[in-house]
């Protein structure tokens, strides 16, 4: 069995950062995506806690050290790589780990207009001989289902993606189920976290949720995603 956590930690962790660990400790996914992880002191403490939780195999971007970026932790033994040609404003936003059957890549997709993100991680797909999973705070979703309005950007670029030859792993699961990983000021809920896979890996899903008590804790603003593999 094979689990994944996504998880947005908010601005580094903070002080939220033993609970977070707590947290961790309690699910022991194999590998955790951390995104809006930072590469400053706060980032060097998260990374010896989940040293000690187990993960000897940790990689993080190269970002200045109070950017929002990735970090990848996991227990088993893997290859990275950094992308520093995928956008040349936010190439620390995406970070791969490339395990023997399939590769993971992280995300934080930024919540602005002009990025080419999208882009790169699509061509990326179409190309790759290896079967990726890609899990992360994408900041987008599909419209009247992933939020009541018509607000997202970048649906178009969900659609090149399904079209690629992957699927939204929640969706795979529950279908039209609606539920949302990020609430506004005003309780407007958003679905902006998401595990995506390749279609040859449906066979291996045998869940993917949500544990929104992480969020409604206070440990973070948004609610991570956890998909296993059996």
């Amino acid at each position: 069995m094979f689990t994944l956590l996504s998880w947005n930690i908010r601005q580094g962790g903070g002080t939220r950062q033993s609970g977070i660990i707590k947290a961790i400790r309690e699910l022991n996914a194999q590998v955790c995506i951390l995104s809006e992880f930072r590469n400053n002191e706060s980032g060097l403490q998260l990374r010896t806690l989940l040293l000690r939780a187990g993960y000897r195999h940790q990689f993080v971007t190269a970002s200045p050290a109070d950017d929002n970026s990735v970090l990848i932790a996991s227990m088993i033994p893997c290859q990275n790589e950094i992308h520093p040609d995928s956008d040349p404003e936010f190439s620390g936003n995406i970070l791969s780990v490339h395990f023997e059957v399939f590769s993971v890549m992280g995300v934080y997709l930024p919540h602005k207009k002009k990025h080419v993100l999208f882009d790169f991680i699509i061509q990326r797909m179409v190309n790759s001989p290896t079967p990726y999973i890609i899990s992360g705070d994408f900041n987008t979703g599909y419209n009247h289902i992933d939020q009541a309005g018509d607000s997202f950007w970048y649906t178009d670029k969900l659609v090149m993606l399904e079209k690629a030859g992957y699927t939204d792993a929640f969706r795979l699961v529950h279908k039209e189920v609606r539920e949302f990983s990020w609430y506004s000021h005003q309780s407007n809920g958003y679905r902006y976290d998401h595990t995506w896979l390749h279609n040859s890996l449906h066979p291996l899903v045998t869940k993917c949720e949500y544990i929104h008590a992480w969020r409604e804790e206070g440990l973070s603003d948004h609610s991570p995603m956890v998909l296993t593999l059996g």
